[in-house]
């Protein structure tokens, strides 16, 4: 067996499956945040080798019933804490179920079809990072980030929305511009009160694992529209946004309540925008603009 620690927003997390596996060389992505084996391990994720066997035990919290071209991700409860059904797409057959604990310190990974190793223990990782840190005022975010002499800025909104785009219009127009992750950054309030965005090895279909961070200077829901406007949101607003652009068990009331306080506390140090925008370089340097002189 093979046994590699991996350090993420200062959370250390340890992968350990078969040696011989070649998903080893399918996650090169981890390899800038790989760290030294040590004893504070938020989770432990093990690669079984055994045929999965459905507990009898399953009582299905939350399953997705629509037709998407996202990862589908079934949860049950059962005995052992959790029970989770992955999917590439809800248009494809399960290709792996991840058990873990109630408090998500241990989970063990059954690949049904090796074909999709990689994104089985990719989801894994990363489901297990957002649930077990949400009570540790730790965010993993859907979003897009650049990054500018040290501050970051966070573009939201559903898959399609221009997120990506807008972070590429800034890197061409806006001077110093460099992006710091593409779809899954992590968010940390830090012992001090203030408000970093980290980078992670969960990029989405953008090559950009970087282990570093910076001060958050600010949220943007990015809107489609014909022309170019921003403005500040209101407290509800901006709760919306952030909130609905969190990873987590909502329906999980501990959780939620992790997910509630952590926000409360961003909203407090971070503003946050709406720019309905054209994909275009006026958009780009209207927001940097805006934010940037807060």
């Amino acid at each position: 067996m093979r046994v590699q620690d991996y350090m993420v927003a200062g959370i250390r997390f340890r992968l350990t499956m078969d040696s011989s596996r070649k998903a080893w060389d399918e996650l090169s992505q981890y390899a800038p945040f790989t760290t030294a084996w040590a004893d504070d391990v938020c989770f432990r994720l093990n690669v079984g080798e055994e045929t999965f066997r459905k507990d009898e035990t399953c009582v299905p919290v939350y399953c997705c019933d629509e037709e998407s071209d996202e990862p589908l991700l079934n949860a049950y409860t059962c005995s052992r804490g959790w029970m989770f059904e992955m999917a590439t797409t809800s248009r494809h057959p399960v290709c792996a179920h991840l058990i873990v604990a109630s408090d998500f310190s241990e989970g063990c990974l059954y690949v049904d079809n090796p074909e999709f190793a990689q994104f089985s223990i990719n989801n894994s990782l990363m489901l297990m990072y957002a649930f077990s840190t949400a009570r540790r005022h730790i965010l993993e975010m859907h979003a897009s980030v650049v990054m500018k002499e040290g501050v970051g800025y966070l573009f939201l909104g559903k898959s399609g929305t221009g997120k990506s785009t807008h972070s590429r219009l800034w890197l061409k127009h806006v001077a110093h511009a460099e992006l710091l992750n593409d779809d899954n950054p992590i968010v940390k309030v830090e012992a001090d009160g203030s408000v970093r965005v980290y980078g992670s090895p969960w990029s989405g279909k953008t090559p950009c694992y970087r282990n570093t961070s910076a001060r958050v200077g600010a949220f943007v829901q990015i809107r489609q529209a014909p022309e170019n406007v921003i403005q500040r949101q209101s407290a509800t607003e901006a709760f919306v946004s952030l909130y609905t652009s969190c990873s987590g068990m909502k329906w999980d009331g501990e959780m939620n309540d992790g997910l509630f306080d952590t926000l409360q506390q961003v909203m407090s140090q971070v503003p946050c925008y709406v720019l309905d925008c054209l994909p275009d370089e006026v958009a780009a340097r209207l927001c940097s603009s805006t934010v940037e002189t807060k």
